[in-house]
């Protein structure tokens, strides 16, 4: 009997590392209380990246913004920066010859990877899907350049496109500059990021289709589907995240494709894009800040514009 009024007392008194609330359904609910080491780990956590992302992304891009209404060169202190409004975007449109080619390369950039390389990929993610033999040695072959920077890559492609000793004029018995002709040399650097863009979204839509409940396949092969009916009525929009992973990531390797172009002959001849314009004015021999800035501006608004409807989808993707 004396242990009675002591197992009760215990009861009586919560637990320091926790307390009981009762919810509305009559459930409890245990709730943890954080010690200060938890406390301060937890705000580091939250902290120290929330501050890399606003110096190192936010500010510079509102730095960018406000430099562009300005025409400093990098040169002199900032108090003798003088304000020309919108004029630098008016002279990138109006008297700058590059920006409609560059603007035109990147659109074409865009489509290509995503009407020709995007498609192969996902066909070859079907195919591996499958299981065939040798599969993890092609996806490891296909994967490859992806792993490689895009610099590289034109290094690479140099061996195939140089025009005296190149593997491609050698079988074809051309002395093409494909390279070096603004003809051509667009469509030979699509070639070689196509072929790099390829390996990465295999990959992805490989780890789509390996998330697919079997049961739809089977259900759908059950009613007399055939494999492509099923892929393109179950699976295809089953995997509809992973379709608006991949359009953002289409998007935007074309709007930051730099470093091929930059290679090759710094984004001039026929290979002008946005990206390569911003360098050559901002860290070019020009050194117009300003106007660069203002470059830069208008590739962030695009950018934007794409990442807006991303998060569009995906939040009404949540809301369901």
């Amino acid at each position: 009997m004396s242990d009675l009024p002591l197992i009760q007392a215990d009861r009586a008194v919560p637990s320091p590392a926790a307390t009981t609330t009762s919810t509305g359904g009559g459930r409890s609910r245990r709730l943890r209380l954080l010690s200060r080491t938890d406390r301060v780990v937890i705000t580091l956590m939250v902290l120290v990246p929330l501050l890399l992302v606003v110096g190192l992304v936010w500010l510079p891009a509102l730095a960018t913004v406000a430099l562009s209404g300005t025409n400093w060169d990098g040169i002199g202190p900032l108090s003798e920066i003088e304000w020309v409004g919108g004029r630098n975007y008016s002279d990138v449109v109006n008297i700058y010859p590059p920006f409609v080619p560059a603007i035109q390369n990147n659109l074409l950039w865009l489509a290509a990877l995503f009407v020709v390389a995007t498609p192969i990929g996902m066909f070859l993610a079907v195919l591996l899907d499958k299981e065939i033999r040798g599969s993890r040695f092609y996806q490891t072959a296909l994967y490859l350049p992806v792993v490689l920077s895009l610099a590289l890559i034109g290094f690479v492609w140099q061996l195939i496109y140089s025009r005296d000793q190149g593997l491609l004029n050698a079988l074809l018995g051309t002395q093409t500059d494909w390279y070096g002709d603004p003809d051509v040399n667009i469509w030979a650097v699509l070639f070689a990021a196509g072929w790099r863009h390829v390996g990465y979204i295999m990959l992805l839509y490989l780890a789509g289709l390996k998330g697919v409940d079997p049961s739809l396949r089977e259900a759908a092969s059950v009613d007399g589907a055939s494999e492509t009916s099923t892929f393109f009525r179950v699976v295809f929009p089953v995997m509809r995240p992973i379709n608006i992973i991949v359009l953002v990531v289409t998007v935007i390797e074309s709007l930051r494709a730099f470093d091929l172009v930059w290679v090759i002959n710094k984004g001039r001849n026929g290979l002008e894009l946005i990206s390569a314009l911003v360098t050559s004015n901002v860290v070019g021999e020009a050194s117009r800040i300003g106007f660069g800035s203002a470059l830069a501006t208008i590739m962030l608004i695009i950018s934007l514009v794409f990442i807006t409807v991303y998060l569009a989808v995906v939040m009404r993707e949540d809301r369901r």
